[in-house]
């Protein structure tokens, strides 16, 4: 039965993760409402909150001094800002219709409920593990959470082999791979794909393998996982595919994640294509006036394609949180949506994309021409300039901005944000040639690389029109 209150007293909400969507949606509800008004409990299964999930491989590679570095606000600080943070408590069930959660206490076991006035889901996503034999032996890692990173440390320290498999190559593999490597291992990379990195066009994939290869990263596309194997004594041994076996002393997976939805599911709540829920442009999960949900376990309005998509990336759930936080106090915001932007890198190797790829823009019936320019990230004549390649699609006809990937050396990957910005305005490339960007030697070539690309993209748009 749902716990009730009196007339009068003050409104609880409650919130499920204590990750970034989930924390910042609470602190920015505490700035919004005092406590004497606004009662926040927070639920986090795990033993840390609000800390950089994206930091982990940068922690395990040595480039981050220690995990506290990771963390941005800890349970006690939460707490001291008015926040019944229940740490080790696992959220089991949403009761939407008598508006109350059932928790459990990892520790003791204890359950009980607690009611809610407004909610907050926050569930993040959880990573794919595939049912492969020998998937759990000893050796074999997941990156998902700073336990996760602390584990696989621990294997690291007492691993005496240095031969590292890693099974997945999108921007966890490959920022795992860079990790292993400042470890003093050998590293292998296994993915399914022929070229690492899905996200990019694989003629862009292609220059990121080679750039691997150079750095003496064993790079075995199109092959897929069969089993893992182990010794006598449990501990990982080799990675297995159909036609190859890789030796291991530890693995490592990145093969992606998942919406962590299953809650939201078994209460009814509305789920899209790609298993994450569905909300309005404040975050309001759709058909329900007091449940928010942001973060890992959402999916978001692509703006370039307007079909909704997967994209768990902390800027957005930093971002979903400050939004539900002000509606949840009873202010007024609103996510739009994204472009879809991600930088990434190995090593010295920069790797950027923003907006469609070829295949998202077929699949969405778009017509485009593509064109694909190499640069450098400075004047050709100062020190330290480094080569970069742009690849970018324009509408057909219209010349409309559609997507953009650039993959070099120091200094490329930023640059991206200049045509994340074109992107939500809708810019063509044709008004993108004339943006006035800032140029020195140091910085740029006269012509920046993105808008040589504009250039290019523009006159192959006027071409084919004019054709």
């Amino acid at each position: 039965m749902s716990m009730s209150r009196e007339r009068g007293a003050r409104e609880r909400l409650v919130v499920i993760g204590g990750d970034a969507a989930g924390m910042s949606a609470a602190s920015q509800a505490r700035r919004m409402r005092g406590p004497d008004e606004l009662e926040i409990v927070a639920f986090e299964r795990g033993r840390f909150t609000s800390y950089s999930a994206c930091g982990i491989p940068y922690w395990v590679g040595g480039a981050v001094g220690g995990r506290d570095e990771l963390i941005a606000r800890s349970p006690e600080e939460h707490r001291a800002r008015g926040i019944d943070l229940r740490m080790r408590t696992e959220v089991t069930r949403i009761d939407v219709a008598g508006r109350r959660v059932r928790a459990r206490d990892l520790e003791s076991g204890a359950e009980s409920w607690t009611s809610y006035d407004r909610l907050v889901i926050a569930t993040g996503a959880r990573p794919v593990r595939p049912e492969l034999p020998g998937i759990d032996a000893t050796g074999v890692h997941g990156v998902q959470t700073l336990g996760d990173g602390e584990a696989l440390l621990d294997t690291l320290d007492r691993t005496p082999g240095r031969r590292a498999v890693v099974v997945g190559a999108g921007y966890i593999g490959v920022e795992m791979a860079e990790a292993l490597i400042r470890r003093g291992y050998g590293v292998t990379v296994v993915d399914r794909g022929r070229e690492p990195m899905s996200t990019l066009d694989p003629d862009m994939g292609r220059l990121v393998r080679e750039a691997m290869e150079g750095l003496g990263v064993t790079v075995a596309g199109g092959s897929e996982v069969t089993k893992i194997l182990a010794g006598d004594d449990g501990r990982v041994r080799a990675v297995a595919t159909s036609d190859a076996e890789y030796p291991a002393d530890v693995v490592v997976l990145g093969i992606g994640v998942r919406p962590e939805t299953a809650l939201a599911r078994e209460a009814g709540l509305p789920l899209g294509a790609h298993g994450g829920l569905l909300t309005d442009r404040a975050m309001r999960v759709r058909g329900h006036e007091d449940v928010w949900a942001g973060g890992d376990c959402v999916e978001v309005l692509d703006l370039v394609s307007g079909q909704y998509r997967y994209v768990p990336l902390g800027t957005h759930a930093n971002k979903h949180g400050q939004i539900i936080g002000t509606n949840a106090g009873g202010g007024y915001a609103t996510f739009p949506g994204v472009v879809g932007t991600a930088v990434s890198k190995v090593c010295d190797l920069e790797i950027a994309r923003t907006g469609l790829r070829e295949k998202d823009a077929h699949r969405v019936g778009l017509r485009f021409e593509a064109v694909t320019v190499e640069s450098t990230s400075r004047a050709g004549y100062y020190p330290g300039a480094a080569p970069m390649t742009v690849k970018m699609l324009a509408e057909h006809r219209t010349g409309r901005l559609l997507g953009v990937q650039i993959v070099g050396r120091e200094g490329a990957a930023k640059r991206v944000d200049v045509a994340a910005v074109a992107l939500t305005a809708g810019l063509t490339v044709e008004r993108m040639t004339s943006l006035d960007l800032g140029y020195a030697p140091p910085f740029s070539p006269v012509w920046d690389p993105v808008l040589v690309a504009a250039r290019k993209a523009a006159a192959k748009v006027r071409a084919t029109t004019s054709a």
